[in-house]
């Protein structure tokens, strides 16, 4: 095994143990919504200190469901991890294309193309 592959697989090991150690432990057993977002959670907290708090704002849109919402809220981590492959994908591949044309020009001066070293 590489080492690429010996982090790859470490990586791996730690993002199923932060998703399954939760569950596994009963983290959160003792509340009525164990696994509340962030939002939800501060919504409680300022109308137990302030019970007659009313929001500055208020949403454009509001999802009829809580399945709608998580599917939104899905589909937009989709596009950002799309957006964010595409870039490094991009520079990746300008980057593997500066080479190539560096090794040619490097090659060509010479008539010859341009040695491999292993």
């Amino acid at each position: 095994m590489n080492k690429n592959t010996k982090i790859n697989a470490l990586l791996l090991l730690v993002v199923a143990a932060l998703a399954v150690l939760p569950l596994a432990l009963g983290l959160g057993d003792d509340e009525k919504e164990p696994f509340t977002g962030a939002d939800a959670q501060a919504e409680t907290a300022i109308t137990e200190i302030d019970p007659g708090y009313e929001p500055w704002f208020s949403p454009l849109y509001e999802p009829p469901s809580g399945e709608i919402e998580s599917a939104l809220f899905a589909l937009q981590a989709a596009l950002g991890a799309g957006v964010l492959a595409y870039y490094f994908g991009l520079r990746r591949g300008r980057r593997q294309g500066e080479l190539r044309a560096t090794t040619q020009q490097d090659g060509s001066g010479a008539g010859e193309p341009a040695a491999r070293e292993n």
